[in-house]
């Protein structure tokens, strides 16, 4: 008979957070249950009520979870392109990967739908932190960007492909005019 290894604290949160985001992204946020999860890394409900006590704590882990993920790579790609190695279109895609495949679209619509909408905090003071840190101009401008690069990457998860079928547009639409203002920024920065 195999005998369970038993986890540290943390490790038994982040495999609950792994699973809440591979249950999010193949099933969709409904499935992100304290039940589900549980089956998943082979831990018992009452286990994941103590790291999360609740499912709505779950949800904003999980948000806080993914954020800081897909902060980190965003902050990966805009240093990257700064150094001369990477393009606006990265950090485009990472931005909108991450609300789409990833699943961060699908959750904060669901947290909004459910009431959850406290669990929304972390994905903002995380966003909200990267840009501070990101941002060595203070630019108004880049704080406007960074809003709409978010907003149209949330648009896009949540209603791209029906949208720009009906408007005749390609699938990237969204894509590329977000990398259009990328650009125009950058290039409106070298400039002055």
């Amino acid at each position: 008979m195999a005998t369970r290894r038993r986890l540290s604290p943390e490790e038994s949160r982040i495999a609950a957070l792994e699973a809440a985001r591979l249950l999010l992204i193949e099933a969709g946020p409904q499935a992100v249950t304290l039940k589900a999860v549980a089956a998943m890394i082979g831990r018992t409900h009452a286990n994941l009520l103590h790291h999360f006590g609740s499912a709505a704590g779950l949800q904003g882990d999980l948000a806080r979870y993914l954020t800081g993920m897909i902060c980190a790579k965003i902050r990966e790609a805009v240093l990257a392109h700064r150094s001369g190695i990477g393009t606006p279109r990265d950090v485009v895609d990472l931005t909108f990967d991450a609300f789409d495949r990833e699943g961060a679209g699908a959750l904060a619509s669901w947290m909004l739908v459910t009431g959850n909408k406290d669990a929304l905090d972390p994905i903002v003071e995380t966003i909200h932190d990267l840009v501070v840190e990101l941002d060595e101009f203070g630019g108004e401008k880049r704080r406007d960007n960074t809003l709409a690069l978010t907003l149209m990457a949330l648009g896009d998860a949540l209603l791209g492909g029906p949208l720009s079928l009906a408007l005749e547009l390609p699938r990237t639409a969204a894509r590329d005019r977000a990398e259009r203002m990328l650009r125009e920024e950058l290039e409106g920065n070298s400039c002055g």
